[in-house]
């Protein structure tokens, strides 16, 4: 059995192809892990998600940004844009069995066995194991009710709430962990999330941020955080237990497998958008 972990999709589902039938991907046997945002500005999202739901067991999910955004789209909250090429998916004819799929992928995985967490953005430094798995679980317990879009679809986007404290309400607590695991980048220096900077760390500017895995963790130091979301950092930390998979596919670079067994990363470059008549 081999363990594969594969950076941002964003709907770029040839690539993916490609990228598994390198390593002759076989779900019977392996199991695929996706660090989030399998949707948006390429062209496959629609098969992206239909092929992550077939695999059933043979596959491990975490939500993204883009994933979350995705749900409310489809429940009319948010508008599409054009540039995330949603149309065929939002058309399909099983897309509420898709969705419904979705909103029961968690905000991380865990492998405790091999010490390993993945989520889309990272793990705020603040945050011990018990604390994001019962903040994290939180937020699925509610993405799991009827009334999901109501109780926290709708109230997610803001950039008001960018610290973890006690005085949080429950709802407060659900948008940080959203923010936290699917947004975060960079750190600001008294530990509030940074919405606004997304440069690589030799191009940002300001003396008071600092990635957030530069930061220390209160996760244990032998863990491995596997995530995605970052592109502009092509997957570079100078950490070996840090390791960043989104390599930008969708922006013309490529997307990264990482194969566990054997600590290999495979890459696959942006296919050349072809013009047919």
């Amino acid at each position: 059995m081999a363990n594969y972990f594969v950076g941002d999709i964003q709907g770029c589902f040839e690539e993916l192809t490609l990228l598994l039938n390198s390593v002759d991907f076989n779900p019977s046997k392996d199991c695929l892990w996706a660090v989030g945002d399998l949707v948006a500005r390429g062209t496959g999202s629609l098969e992206t998600l239909r092929f992550f739901k077939s695999l059933s067991g043979s596959a491990k999910v975490v939500l993204g940004n883009h994933d979350l955004h995705l749900l409310a789209i489809h429940g009319k909250l948010k508008r599409a844009n054009p540039k995330d090429n949603l149309s065929a998916l939002l058309a399909a004819d099983d897309i509420n069995s898709i969705i419904d799929w979705l909103r029961l992928q968690p905000l991380y995985q865990e492998w405790p066995e091999q010490r390993l967490l993945m989520s889309h953005a990272g793990v705020p430094p603040q945050w011990d194991l018990t604390a994001l798995r019962s903040e994290a679980n939180r937020v699925s317990q509610t993405l799991k009710s009827k009334d999901y879009l109501e109780e926290l679809i709708s109230e997610m986007y803001t950039n008001d709430v960018d610290d973890y404290h006690s005085d949080l309400t429950p709802l407060e607590k659900q948008i940080y962990c959203i923010n936290a695991l699917t947004r975060m980048r960079y750190l600001k220096d008294d530990g509030r999330l940074d919405f606004d900077c997304k440069s690589p760390i030799q191009n940002c500017n300001h003396a008071n941020l600092t990635p957030w895995f530069n930061v220390k963790s209160n996760i244990p130091a032998d863990y491995t955080l596997v995530f995605g979301h970052w592109a502009a950092i092509m997957g570079q930390t100078n950490h070996v237990n840090r390791l960043g998979l989104d390599t930008g596919c969708c922006w013309g670079e490529y997307m990264t497998l990482w194969h566990f067994e054997s600590n290999q990363r495979i890459t696959q470059e942006k296919l050349k958008d072809v013009k047919r008549s």
